[in-house]
């Protein structure tokens, strides 16, 4: 069995016989169009110059204003409590300090001074801590608080245990020992 193969041609193959009128006419109306569209872009769209406005004059004229309106007086016979000034009272006066009777042995304070610490030293932290400290009639430490920071804790600490290693020189009192109180700047500074 054969097939038979069915091929159409609906053009003929003719020879390239030149120039195409038809098709170069279309050609230059096309790039005749978009020319035109193109100088339509170009041109500068200006718009319709609008009315001058006409200038309004306005008039001002000042005037004073008027004084204001006075109070009427009130007539009181008595003076109220609330209507009389009273000075208010002077503040209360310091609470007194306790005694700050004995004295710390400054070879003991020399010997045992404040460690720096390594973490403000490097941070460059300097600053004054004021102790209070209670001292027995033998001269030994009982108890160390601190009265004004350094507003850092590392030299606050430091403060504290160095003063817990002092020796004091307790208060007497007729002529015998006995406990009491010092306060004790301690400084931290560097150079």
């Amino acid at each position: 069995m054969t097939e038979q193969l069915v091929v159409h041609r609906n053009y003929e193959e003719t020879e390239d016989s030149g120039l195409s009128w038809p098709r170069i006419i279309g050609i230059a109306f096309v790039i005749a169009l978009h020319l035109a569209a193109l100088m339509l872009l170009l041109i500068p769209a200006v718009a319709p110059k609008a009315e001058k406005e006409k200038e309004r004059a306005i008039l001002v004229t000042l005037v004073d204003a008027p004084p204001p309106p006075e109070a009427p007086p009130i007539d009181v016979p008595e003076p109220r409590p609330t209507d009389v000034f009273q000075e208010p009272s002077p503040p209360a006066p310091p609470a007194p300090v306790a005694d700050i009777a004995a004295s710390v042995d400054i070879s003991s304070k020399n010997m045992n001074p404040p460690r720096y610490p390594p973490a403000a030293a490097r941070a460059g932290i300097e600053g004054e801590v004021i102790l209070v400290i209670d001292v027995d009639a033998n001269g030994n430490v009982t108890n160390v608080t601190v009265e004004k920071s350094s507003r850092n804790r590392d030299l606050d600490r430091a403060a504290i245990e160095a003063a817990r290693k002092w020796r004091f020189n307790p208060a007497t009192v007729g002529g015998q020992k006995s406990a009491g109180r010092v306060r004790v700047p301690v400084n931290f500074t560097l150079g």
